[in-house]
């Protein structure tokens, strides 16, 4: 996509975590990668979410969703009040449980659309640690989070002007390589490493959702 339309899908995106009902509270929202770095056109629009976890649950809204949409966890992983306003939207795992990064992901990316969310309940910059510590560990570089990115949206608050920036395009970021020596990885190895992260990111196609749990 050219970088308007990317920029209008980041507007669109933050207006719907400020405005409408979540399936889990979203805490942080930031934007990496092609769209940080002010390219033109963008190959794909990665987008970050951090997420709160629910605690508790509702077991009497647990037993409706079970029964009507046939979907376990719906009032204890996701927001039955988010269910009751979005039904559509409800997506799950593998094993039949409401997924929070899929509920996010339908409710927040039009599909087919090359973008891609990653949702943690951990922050950008600490899941960016953390991943590159494993990724290093198991040299499965392409699991690497791009550490370049901008915080649109933390607790509550917009930050209007790092979207300003982001529109513009003035936002400066060392190369993915740099970037990944400046959190430690050997310099032998960061070309190698950021050819695996740009490899992997030209295998996905239209909208994709990865979720973490740090």
């Amino acid at each position: 996509m050219n970088r308007d339309e990317a920029i209008e899908r980041v507007e669109e995106i933050l207006a719907s975590v400020e405005g409408d009902t979540m399936p889990v509270p979203v805490r942080e929202l930031w934007v990496y990668g092609d769209a940080a770095l002010g390219l033109d056109p963008i190959d794909r629009l990665d987008v970050y979410v951090t997420k709160d976890i629910l605690l508790g649950g509702d077991a009497d809204r647990e037993a409706e969703f079970r029964k009507s949409h046939g979907v376990e966890g719906v009032g204890k992983t996701v927001r039955a009040e988010w269910a009751d306003e979005y039904p559509d939207l409800i997506r799950a795992n593998d094993s039949g449980h409401a997924a929070p990064e899929k509920c996010l992901a339908a409710h927040l990316l039009p599909e087919g659309e090359p973008i891609h969310l990653e949702v943690c309940n951990s922050s950008f910059e600490d899941n960016v640690t953390q991943r590159l510590r494993g990724a290093m560990a198991r040299e499965a570089y392409e699991q690497i989070l791009d550490p370049r990115g901008v915080c649109l949206w933390a607790e509550g608050q917009r930050s209007d002007e790092a979207l300003r920036k982001l529109r513009e395009g003035e936002l400066v970021f060392p190369t993915l390589p740099d970037a990944l020596e400046m959190l430690g990885m050997d310099e032998g190895d960061t070309e190698e490493a950021a050819e695996a992260v740009e490899s992997y990111r030209k295998r996905q196609e239209g909208a994709t959702v990865r979720g973490d749990v740090v």
